[in-house]
């Protein structure tokens, strides 16, 4: 008898989970009180994880699967976004994995006030607030942070280490048309996002010299979830292994679109 690939308690400590694949154990491992957290989100989801997972990796248009990958936030080739889907919207909140549904990491909504949720959950003004996000990796150890300042016009977002050192800021270059963002560490332009159409949905993630070196494609949710709530899910896939800090600002862009663009448009 053949085990689903799935998260199994981990004989080798109880504190943890780790994953099978279906073969074999493999090193893929998390806490275990998350289990209940993923089982929840899969049941948001719809189906299994992996199942969704793998829609999300289609529909982005990659194609079979992409080697490489060493198990990281910034090491995968390719990240799927998930929002966690909520009725009514009063923070962000993300679940990030691999291309095999591998659980990778959180990102989290942090530093909001009871007013500012209550403002959320029963206006249109998100551009009005500030926006503060912890990318997490699966022990809950901050690895960027992201703070969006309020703005009415042009957004910036400012990307930092978990440490709190900073790694540079990711600019909107313009409101109308096809959006831009160029990432600026340091005061020299390393490289940006470019949409390839007004509905915003698949971007190309530059360096320095114009070449693409990754992609974020916004997925279809599925008609269901779309009606009953705001959460989108968006896939990053490299193209080849690039350097900091152009490898943390690309990690942090999938996040980055999102809060600007679709908490905008809310």
């Amino acid at each position: 008898m053949n085990t689903a690939p799935g998260w199994y308690p981990d004989n080798a400590d109880p504190r943890f989970v780790r994953w099978w694949d279906g073969v074999q154990w493999t090193p893929h491992v998390q806490p275990r009180q998350e289990q209940a957290d993923a089982h929840h989100t899969e049941l948001q989801m719809g189906g299994t994880g992996q199942d969704r997972v793998a829609q999300q990796v289609r529909r982005a248009g990659v194609q079979g699967v992409v080697s490489g990958g060493g198990g990281t936030l910034f090491s995968e080739p390719v990240l799927v976004v998930n929002q966690k889907a909520k009725l009514v919207e009063m923070s962000n909140s993300y679940v990030i994995y691999d291309q095999h549904a591998r659980h990778l990491g959180t990102v989290e909504q942090v530093g909001q006030s009871g007013a500012a949720k209550a403002l959320r959950a029963f206006t249109k003004m998100d551009s009005m607030l500030d926006v503060r996000l912890e990318i997490r990796d699966l022990h809950g150890m901050p690895q960027l942070r992201i703070t969006r300042p309020a703005t009415m016009w042009k957004s910036k977002v400012l990307v930092e280490r978990g440490d709190g050192m900073p790694v540079g800021e990711i600019v909107q270059e313009n409101v109308f048309g096809k959006v831009r963002f160029a990432y600026v560490c340091n005061g020299t332009q390393v490289g940006g996002i470019y949409a390839e159409n007004w509905r915003a949905w698949n971007f190309s993630l530059q360096d320095h010299t114009g070449t693409e070196v990754a992609r974020i494609t916004k997925t279809w949710q599925g008609f269901s979830k779309a009606m009953f709530s705001t959460a989108d899910n968006y896939v990053v896939q490299f193209h080849r292994p690039v350097p900091d800090p152009l490898l943390s600002m690309i990690v942090a862009s999938g996040v980055t679109v999102d809060t600007v663009l679709s908490q905008n448009q809310g």
